[in-house]
């Protein structure tokens, strides 16, 4: 962090020495969103590498901003929660999202794609309580992707966590979602809908009527979805 320093006594150079490196901020959204194991962090930041991951997992320990402690439940695993100089961050990051989610063009927005990232981000901002009190299965297609990526499955249980599988877990399907990847990444960041993509025929929904009548309730679209966009 010091290779870099602005060389000034003003607090937001300070502060900007640790949190303006490159991915900082957006490895910051992960740990505020409640990733705690690298894996998954790296889940959330797909194109980082892990090199640059543990580099600056470090410098935020360093910084205060973040404890590395064992893992309680798996043994030889660790874990990373903010402190509370990294909580305080919230704030900081939810405006980041506001104000991007309000200024930058949409077509900008929609030129990256990536699916792993936006079925990981479906996953955790999902909500269970439109959906009937057993297991789910819901296997979202994207026909044109490679087939490595091309399907994924959202498996909703009460009780339990969402999960979610790129590789076919092996139960019954209760709804089929296919549309392409612009379309749904624009739903999900509140640019578009469910029903207006199934109307216009870019998303082909079947299977459980409940679940898709109900689908733009439960499906777990951005924090920022419900942002005005005032930028075009």
């Amino acid at each position: 962090m010091t290779q870099g320093s602005y060389k000034q006594f003003c607090p937001v150079a300070m502060a900007a020495e640790i949190l303006c490196t490159r991915w900082t901020v957006v490895l910051l959204r992960e740990l505020l969103a409640g990733s705690t194991r690298f894996n998954d962090l790296r889940r959330g930041v797909p194109r980082m590498s892990p090199a640059l991951l543990s580099l600056r997992l470090k410098e935020l320990e360093a910084g205060g901003i973040l404890c590395r402690t064992p893992s309680q439940t798996d043994p030889g695993l660790f874990e990373y929660h903010l402190s509370e100089a990294g909580r305080e961050l919230a704030p900081l990051i939810e405006s980041f999202g506001v104000w991007g989610q309000r200024w930058v063009e949409s077509e900008l927005s929609l030129q990256h794609l990536d699916v792993s990232l936006l079925m990981w981000d479906m996953r955790r901002n999902l909500d269970p309580t439109p959906i009937p009190k057993r297991r789910s299965v819901i296997h979202f297609q994207y026909p044109e992707l490679s087939p490595a990526q091309r399907s994924w499955w959202l498996l909703v249980a009460p009780e339990a966590e969402v999960d979610l599988c790129s590789i076919d877990p092996g139960f019954d399907v209760d709804l089929y979602v296919a549309t392409d990847l612009r379309t749904m990444t624009a739903i999900w960041m509140g640019l578009d809908t469910a029903r207006a993509a199934q109307s216009s025929r870019r998303m082909m929904v079947s299977g459980d009527r409940r679940l898709a009548a109900d689908m733009q309730a439960w499906l777990g679209l951005s924090p920022f979805a419900r942002v005005s966009k005032l930028a075009s």
